[in-house]
């Protein structure tokens, strides 16, 4: 097993997360019906009890089908999948026994996790749980900067009376009943700490607040063989990056670091119905190529409508990946970066075993010159269609005229059809001599 610098020895092998590499996020809960921004509590400062008043009691995605989500999932090619559990608001999504503020509770009645995991599991994707440590609706909570009544003198003063250690104990037993009772979790992905914060009045939270020891060792002895990214603030974990590409792999005191690329199809994460700054599925598969090539995993989002269905924009994404991940799924599924070969410009190198995989972002006209391989090729071909790819290499005894490629002894000229196949980014499988 690799050895990464995040990754304490006392953590389960995550070969399973650097084998499947393609993710889903799904972000939902009552922020979905304000249909603007997961964050909206906060930057409207809403009063917690006027926001669980209004959108509470308004809360039914009668539309919602675990098996149509899994199977659009499943379709779209992504390998596990972490959904929210519970927000920031405090909403929880599962039949929690230590809160009223709960899915059964609305007028939909049901335990969402309940049905979506099992879904999940029959689709052959592996889970994943987001949970908040914040939790703005929780009266024991330290009102704090970011808290959505910062700027009322009462809740400020509450503070005196608030019990942080009540609240710890409120967040590690919702830890525990989602631990405990939704079978096996592959993925703990908690959100997040900000001890470096401070507002004057207040301090960011961190570790010691939400006794980030006592929820890893939590996780540990209820879900041994589960991952769990890096926002306890314990200084290890899943690296999650969100929101940026890397320029390269991460690497720590010369030890590769375990990462995850977090990314959104548009500018939120929650459902959000006037947005327009949607990412092209073009865009969203080169970031999920990008970040595989860095030695890194992709986690895209989707937020579904209130309702509960997913909106046809994010469909055609998902749908229009899913078929390059049908053709293309052994360019990325257990693949990464490629350290040996320097990629020509506008192009990643992903490698799995003894095959290179080249993709081509900026199509060029007939030939590429692929630096420093020519004796090692056995075999190459366009992905898409299995058909061979023409290559040539340095001949001594070329006359080189106005019409010949000047190629160096260690390089090859491959020849590309002039007219791009016709996917969103084509990929030429290169199979390496042993």
């Amino acid at each position: 097993m690799t050895t990464f610098a995040n990754w304490p020895d006392y953590y389960p092998d995550p070969s399973w997360f650097i084998k499947d590499r393609f993710g889903m996020f799904i972000h939902f809960g009552l922020f979905s019906v304000a249909s603007r921004h997961e964050w909206l509590m906060t930057t409207e400062q809403i009063d917690p009890e006027v926001y669980a008043e209004k959108y509470f009691e308004n809360f039914n995605p009668d539309l919602f089908d675990a098996d149509v989500w899994a199977a659009e999932l499943k379709q779209c090619g992504v390998q596990y999948m972490v959904f929210t559990t519970k927000h920031h608001e405090g909403f929880a999504l599962w039949d929690s026994q230590l809160t009223d503020f709960k899915i059964t509770n609305t007028t939909f009645g049901r335990d969402l996790l309940a049905e979506l995991l099992p879904a999940m599991r029959k689709a052959g994707i592996k889970i994943g749980l987001y949970h908040s440590l914040i939790d703005w609706k929780h009266p024991d909570f330290p009102v704090d900067g970011l808290h959505p009544q910062r700027e009322v003198a009462s809740y400020r003063e509450s503070n005196q009376t608030r019990d942080l250690k009540k609240y710890q104990d409120y967040l590690a037993g919702q830890v525990e009943e989602l631990l405990t009772n939704y079978g096996k979790i592959d993925y703990m992905w908690f959100d997040f700490s900000y001890a470096h914060r401070d507002w004057g009045w207040s301090v960011g939270k961190g570790a010691k607040d939400w006794d980030s020891q006592r929820l890893e060792q939590l996780c540990l002895r209820l879900q041994p063989d589960m991952l769990i990214n890096d926002r306890l603030d314990l200084g290890h974990g899943v690296t999650t990056p969100e929101q940026f590409q890397p320029d390269k792999p991460f690497e720590k005191d010369g030890k590769p670091v375990l990462w995850e690329a977090c990314q959104t199809m548009y500018g939120t994460w929650g459902y959000d119905r006037d947005n327009l700054e949607w990412k092209s599925s073009e865009m969203l598969l080169k970031m999920l190529i990008d970040t595989v090539a860095k030695n890194g995993n992709f986690l895209m989002n989707i937020g579904p409508n209130p309702r509960g269905e997913i909106d046809t924009k994010t469909l055609e994404r998902t749908r229009e990946i899913g078929e390059w991940m049908r053709l293309h799924k052994e360019a990325i599924l257990g693949a990464g970066y490629c350290g040996d070969y320097e990629a020509p410009a506008d192009c990643r190198y992903t490698q799995r075993g003894n095959k290179l995989y080249l993709h081509i972002f900026s199509y060029p006209y007939r030939n590429l010159h692929l630096k420093g391989i020519a004796d090692k090729v056995k075999f190459i071909r366009l992905l898409n269609d299995g058909s061979e790819i023409q290559y040539r290499g340095f001949d001594p005894e070329e006359v080189i005229t106005s019409t010949e490629a000047v190629i160096a002894p260690e390089d090859i000229v491959i020849t590309l059809p002039i007219e791009k196949p016709a996917v969103l980014v084509p990929v030429v499988e290169i199979l390496l001599k042993d």
